[in-house]
């Protein structure tokens, strides 16, 4: 206990008296050509510098001056990852406002709720998609002085360009440079830095503040952990109202001096992390499957010759990453057989899916299937496994490249304390913890304690070396009819090992045996029904052939041969369509809404008991 506060004193002494604004300005100043943020154009990027960048930021504070933003009034954000989105969000805050933010998938009553409840005087979206969530309930939200829409202004005294906004901003910065200054130097440590809202997997939205404290103890960890280089290169694509995308392409990169790519259309991740080749990047574990599946999709297309040379190469991959895992033994043997498979074929699969820079490969949000790591690994990727939430600014504990232990969320981040309560769940306390939920004293009670332990919500373990293990949400477990407690995400995953189930959700509470329902993999179950010799290729027509029914039914016999009596499936649905955050099967951050699935799939739940 003594050596973590010591660790978490010299980190709070490192970063005492520093906000994002001191910290641009300093970047800016001692590296003012290095490229900060590229955007993606016709046959190539359109990139700004880290002078160029706070330059604008200091416009955009002006413009936001200009309008009337008062120091602590909160600002809106909706749009695509874009360098317009980073500037904007700097921006209010030099001006001493509160960035927010807010999810793009996102209905119309919980942009509301939203805008509403952090108190946003301003906005600014993209164009007519943002806009779209926003008209039908503008005439709610009386207090929303100004909407900056980027793309297609529309007429109205209550919109503003953001060609405009850019004028007004560089005009009141010519003729009062000297308020921009005094408005960003006034901002401290303690300041809210900006307020997230949780994606949600049932009621509306909690608002989570964070601090210019939280945030730099977070980078400040995160440094530590993983030793990046500076000047590197990243790919942000997934959106910033998620906290791992807000710390790792929007805070750290001001610390590191990294050039941030942006990836505007996630169907073009592929394409821009080739270009890109980024030193780390983070993917929630949807990504990593697709990723996955369409790897092996192409490899089903090679000749069988062909294929017997990569399952080799690739068994030779795994047991490198294994044995070089903390407490695993890595012999003479293991490492010419790897040196001669990743010099043959492993590199060379590497750079083409832009990944044979990336020195630190990691995922969080929800768990990350065996099938799927041990995948990574037989590619010589140590995709790894960080923890936390947007109540502890992101990860508060993690695996790092010198140190990891697969199929663990890591060790505690440098000072932080975690401990496992009597009830096997999950607290922690570090300065990275939230003060709490805005205007919900009810649901910040029940977050923090007196003694300013943070109670997660998620059920693990702590080993004898350190690392923590998270089994499942504590509410999400299910309790069958004979009274065992179930991880439905233990069973899901198996589930999900086989290319053609996209997703799959287990049900057992109060019943007396698990059920499941399942989901085709839109992209993968084309290419699998094709290399099967199978003509139709529309997931209503696949859900009903005997082959693929065959199929799954084995998928899920494979995973019952893995689960213990009490967590087998006993029957189960397939269903056509993918789940999404549009169908509101997902939240944007893509895990299951439970409760929602439940509800809209009640008769085929039913059906599985009854039937």
């Amino acid at each position: 206990m003594a050596d973590v506060l010591e660790v978490r004193a010299e980190i709070e002494g490192q970063i005492a008296g520093m906000t994002v604004c001191e910290m641009l300005r300093l970047t800016a100043e001692r590296h003012p050509d290095a490229p900060a943020y590229s955007d993606p154009v016709e046959g190539g990027w359109s990139t700004l510098t880290y002078a160029e960048a706070r330059r604008r930021v200091l416009e955009i504070a002006a413009g936001f001056a200009a309008l009337g933003l008062a120091p602590g009034e909160a600002v809106a954000l909706m749009m695509i990852n874009r360098s317009e989105h980073v500037l904007a969000d700097l921006g209010a805050v030099h001006a001493g406002g509160v960035p927010c933010s807010v999810y793009s998938t996102f209905a119309p009553d919980q942009v509301a709720f939203v805008a509403d409840n952090v108190g946003a005087r301003y906005a600014v979206v993209g164009g007519a998609a943002d806009l779209s969530r926003w008209d039908p309930v503008l005439d709610r939200l009386p207090d929303l002085r100004k909407i900056i829409v980027l793309d297609g202004a529309p007429a109205g005294d209550r919109f503003l360009s953001w060609a405009d906004f850019l004028k007004l901003g560089r005009a009141r910065l010519a003729e009062a440079p000297g308020e921009i200054e005094e408005r960003w130097r006034a901002v401290t440590p303690g300041d809210v830095l900006t307020v997230l809202y949780t994606s949600g997997t049932t009621g509306m939205p909690k608002g989570v503040p964070l601090t210019h404290t939280n945030v730099f103890y977070e980078v400040e960890s995160t440094d530590r952990l993983t030793s990046l280089p500076e000047r590197g290169t990243q790919v942000s694509y997934l959106t910033y109202a998620h906290i791992a995308e807000r710390v790792l392409s929007l805070y750290l990169p001001l610390v590191k001096v990294s050039h941030v790519h942006f990836c505007t259309d996630l169907a073009n991740l592929g394409a821009t992390l080739g270009q890109v080749r980024p030193m780390m990047f983070f993917g929630v574990p949807r990504v990593y499957e697709k990723m996955m599946a369409k790897l092996q999709a192409v490899l089903a297309t090679q000749p069988e010759e062909q294929q017997d040379n990569v399952r080799r190469a690739m068994a030779a991959g795994r047991a490198y990453i294994e044995a070089c895992q903390h407490g695993g033994t890595l012999t003479p043997q293991i490492q010419a057989a790897y040196d001669t498979a990743d010099a043959a074929l492993l590199s060379i699969v590497r750079s083409m899916i832009g990944f044979d820079q990336a020195q630190w490969t990691i995922t969080g949000a929800a768990p990350l299937p065996d099938d799927v790591q041990r995948f990574f690994a037989g590619l010589g990727l140590k995709v790894i496994d960080v923890y936390g939430m947007t109540e502890t600014t992101g990860a508060f504990t993690g695996n790092s490249p010198a140190s990891y232990k697969l199929g663990t969320v890591g060790r505690p981040e440098p000072g932080v304390e975690v401990r496992i309560a009597e009830d096997g769940e999950i607290l922690t306390r570090s300065p990275l913890n939230t003060s709490g939920y805005v205007s919900r004293p009810d649901a910040t009670a029940e977050l923090v304690d007196e003694e300013g332990w943070l109670h997660t919500g998620d059920i693990g373990s702590i080993d004898d070396d350190g690392f923590v293990r998270v089994v499942d949400r504590k509410k999400e477990l299910i309790i069958t009819a004979g009274g065992e407690n179930i991880s439905p995400a233990a069973i899901e995953n198996h589930l999900k090992e086989h290319p053609l189930i996209g997703q799959a959700l287990a049900y057992g509470d109060n019943r007396p045996f698990p059920v499941a329902i399942l989901t085709l993999d839109g992209e993968a179950a084309p290419g699998w029904a094709q290399a099967q010799g199978i003509a139709c290729t529309s997931p209503v027509e696949l859900v009903e052939h005997p082959e693929v029914l065959k199929a799954v039914e084995a998928a899920v016999q494979a995973a019952n041969d893995r689960l213990a009596r009490v967590q087998q499936v006993k029957r189960w649905a397939l269903l056509p369509g993918e789940w999404t955050p549009e169908t509101e099967e997902l939240t944007p951050s893509l895990k299951l809404k439970r409760r929602v699935i439940h509800a809209k799939y009640a008769e085929v739940i039913e059906g599985l008991y009854t039937g």
